[in-house]
């Protein structure tokens, strides 16, 4: 795809590297940093990683972009959104589809790839961390489990966590927050008997929604992609329903009938 850059083979979670590796490859990434601000250093070196074209987003952490070599499924990098089904989970991710709208370049810093098949990368836009900025207003925390993936900016993510959490910026407005990761292994923290009411962002570009009088008579039994004149018709009915009963979301990551847009 033209304007885009070949996105780097990486290593598979499990392989991990040795630690006089890592520790060499850290004093070598930190003797090669210029003497100007840590900021800056990081806006520099995006400039210099290979670029890709968001094609979706698929929930908080997670996107699709188009590289040279086709599309790649992202899971950002040392931080965790909460989930689609937990509390500011909706918000995580449209916020991050306010951040990185479809169509946008963008900068990947490969990492590994995870066990799902996903490429793991740091993004950037406009030089700025995704990752670290969804961190810093609420929208996700940092993975200390696979922080090690973002040694050189490690201290960056832990600053932008506890400024959002003593603002008490979104995630962090509950009283009890349950991170993500125990939320998937169903450890909930103790619901709040009233919790605060959740702050929805407005979205850049609101998804398609449900309307009984323009959706194909195929909703009542099973539909497929031929049976809808227009991919906002298709995403309308995704939204709409629980699950995927009519498989229009393929690849699992959020946008109905690709092949209508």
């Amino acid at each position: 795809m033209s304007g885009c850059s070949a996105l780097p083979e990486v290593e598979a979670i499990g392989a991990p590297f040795s630690e006089t590796e890592n520790a060499e490859a850290s004093a070598s990434e930190q003797n090669s940093l210029p003497a100007v601000t840590a900021q800056d250093a990081h806006q520099a070196a995006a400039k210099t990683l290979p670029t890709a074209t968001v094609v979706s987003v698929g929930d908080g952490d997670t996107l699709r972009v188009e590289g040279q070599d086709g599309p790649v499924t992202i899971r950002l990098a040392c931080v965790d959104a909460p989930e689609s089904s937990q509390a500011f989970g909706p918000e995580a991710t449209l916020r991050l589809r306010q951040v990185i709208s479809t169509g946008q370049p963008v900068e990947v810093r490969a990492i590994e790839r995870d066990r799902y098949g996903r490429t793991v990368a740091e993004i950037y836009s406009g030089g700025e961390s995704v990752g670290l900025q969804l961190v810093r207003e609420g929208y996700a925390v940092v993975y200390e489990q696979y922080i090690s993936g973002c040694a050189a900016t490690a201290d960056d993510y832990r600053q932008a966590e506890a400024a959002a959490r003593n603002a008490e910026r979104n995630f962090w407005s509950q009283p009890n927050p349950t991170m993500p990761w125990d939320f998937r292994r169903g450890e909930a923290s103790p619901t709040p008997t009233n919790p605060p009411p959740a702050v929805v962002p407005v979205p850049v570009n609101p998804s398609p929604t449900a309307d009984s009088a323009n959706a194909p008579a195929c909703v009542s039994s099973d539909c497929d992609c031929g049976d809808f004149t227009t991919w906002e018709q298709a995403q309308a009915v995704l939204n709409a329903s629980s699950g995927d009963p009519h498989r229009l979301d393929g690849d699992d990551d959020g946008v109905a009938c690709e092949s209508l847009r």
